[in-house]
């Protein structure tokens, strides 16, 4: 019995060494050295979405249609783990149904297909108005919003479903203020996605302070003038944008095409 347990504590001794080996080394330098995580998608159960709720994603999501079936597999585990993890709250009459959960959460989980910590922290729940809402902060309606300090991301679902309407417009308001969640997260968290999302964005910085480049993006007017408020505006834009038109985004800024791609580690694939 004696020697029975020497070998059990030996065995999770070399399993702990192994785990911190990998964690705190090899993928570090693995990331360091090629900018993206050893791997994105290992799952010990996979989650399944009905025949149904597939076929929704199928409908509103070219990026999902575009998908092999293992890697739709992935998106299906992820939307209905994000629809497990974070609370909606329907607000002023509006009624959450599994359509407005679905949507939502395949908003979110394409735009983070590429990283493997996905499901967040800096927000736990997602307040849903059938319109424009009042806000007694600012004073304003508002479309929608990320809301740090209260963990909540609010939509105007009539404006979120806009968005995902018309896929080539480069306004999306889901993946707007997904990606400023993102881009808080992206900037403070500490797993190999973040690290790899942080590199990215300082490469747009250093890439913005060019000589003429700023200027150059401005005078293209792909860009809505509103992406040059501040650089949180400008990030959840610029990721707006790579979504709705990657082949003229590619085309007029391949440079910049190529830094965002990276950044969130998704393949061009995905769009053709």
């Amino acid at each position: 019995m004696n020697i029975i347990f020497q070998i059990l504590v030996l065995l999770l001794l070399v399993f702990l060494s192994v785990v911190f080996i990998f964690k705190f080394i090899v993928e570090p330098v693995y990331v360091a050295l090629f900018n993206k995580p050893i791997y994105i998608h290992y799952y010990y159960r996979i989650r399944k979405l009905s025949i149904e709720q597939s076929n929704l994603l199928e409908y509103n999501f070219s990026f999902y249609r575009n998908l092999t079936n293992r890697k739709k597999s992935y998106f299906n585990h992820r939307v209905a783990s994000f629809v497990t993890k974070y609370q909606f709250i329907g607000k002023g009459g509006f009624e959450v149904t599994e359509e407005v959960k679905l949507l939502l959460a395949a908003t979110y989980v394409m735009l983070t297909f590429g990283m493997r910590h996905y499901r967040i922290n800096n927000f736990d729940k997602i307040i849903i108005y059938c319109e424009s809402y009042y806000s007694v902060i600012t004073k304003q309606y508002h479309k929608g919003e990320f809301n740090p300090a209260l963990k909540a991301l609010v939509f105007s679902w009539n404006d979120f479903h806009e968005g995902i309407k018309c896929e080539n417009d480069n306004l999306n308001l889901g993946l707007h203020e997904f990606s400023h969640a993102l881009y808080f997260h992206g900037l403070k968290g500490r797993d190999q996605s973040s690290v790899v999302f942080a590199d990215g964005y300082d490469k747009i910085v250093n890439f913005l302070k060019q000589p003429d480049v700023l200027k150059g993006l401005v005078e293209s007017n792909y860009f809505r003038i509103y992406a040059y408020t501040n650089q949180a505006e400008f990030m959840a834009v610029v990721l707006e944008h790579f979504f709705e038109t990657p082949s003229r985004f590619k085309q007029e800024h391949p440079e910049l095409f190529s830094i965002v791609a990276e950044m969130i580690n998704i393949k061009e694939e995905y769009f053709i």
